[in-house]
């Protein structure tokens, strides 16, 4: 008897009381929310990183295509769709920027210029920079440009012509007394686009009247 006895107590000693259970419960599921707190931080974070690298995407082409057709601006005068003379360089309110550049790649060796009229608009009625390219230089009264959106979520986008003599300007080109004033030196943007806010850049440009 007396050693059943002491086997019996040691079975109770080993065991747990219900106010234990309830707290180990607790703890387990405690450990459990801050885990899952936890893991949908990072993954939100990731997707925030994702949809930035994204964007960063979009915005480092943007401003390759930019630099290319800036660098390659051509003094070359165009015929609008009436027959009137366009200068090679245009910036205007209304307009946006519209210039001739070099550079126009032909794989399928068309029959037409390697030199092409682009322009840049911002499009305020849905936070886009546009880029318009025409199919030919002189244009027929039926030319229409193509359209491409080159960056979304635009809140501002400014164009300047800088000219040689150091000033800004946001009309091109000057005329000074019935003759040419200084000619374009380069192209600045100055473009506010979520989540980088604004961006500045300036381009040098072949020289343009």
């Amino acid at each position: 008897m007396f050693r059943t006895s002491r086997f019996q107590c040691g079975k109770k000693g080993h065991g747990f009381t219900l106010v234990e259970i309830l707290v180990a419960l607790f703890i387990f599921a405690l450990l459990g929310l801050i885990g899952t707190q936890l893991v949908s931080r990072v993954t939100q974070q990731q997707g925030q990183l994702a949809e930035r690298g994204a964007r960063l995407t979009e915005l480092q082409r943007a401003m390759q295509i930019l630099k290319r057709d800036f660098m390659q601006i051509q003094n070359r005068p165009i015929r609008d769709g009436l027959g009137d003379l366009r200068p090679s360089l245009i910036l205007a309110d209304d307009d946006g920027l519209e210039f001739t550049r070099l550079g126009w790649r032909n794989p399928l060796r068309q029959s037409r210029s390697d030199e092409q009229r682009v322009a840049y608009l911002f499009d305020d009625a849905n936070n886009a920079l546009i880029r318009l390219f025409w199919p030919v230089l002189d244009r027929a009264q039926d030319s229409e440009p193509i359209q491409q959106v080159l960056l979304t979520e635009v809140d501002r986008v400014e164009l300047l012509v800088i000219s040689s003599d150091g000033n800004r300007f946001n009309y091109w080109p000057q005329v000074t007394a019935g003759k040419n004033g200084p000619a374009a030196a380069a192209i600045e943007m100055r473009i506010d686009a979520a989540p980088f806010g604004r961006i500045d850049r300036i381009w040098e440009v072949p020289a343009v009247q």
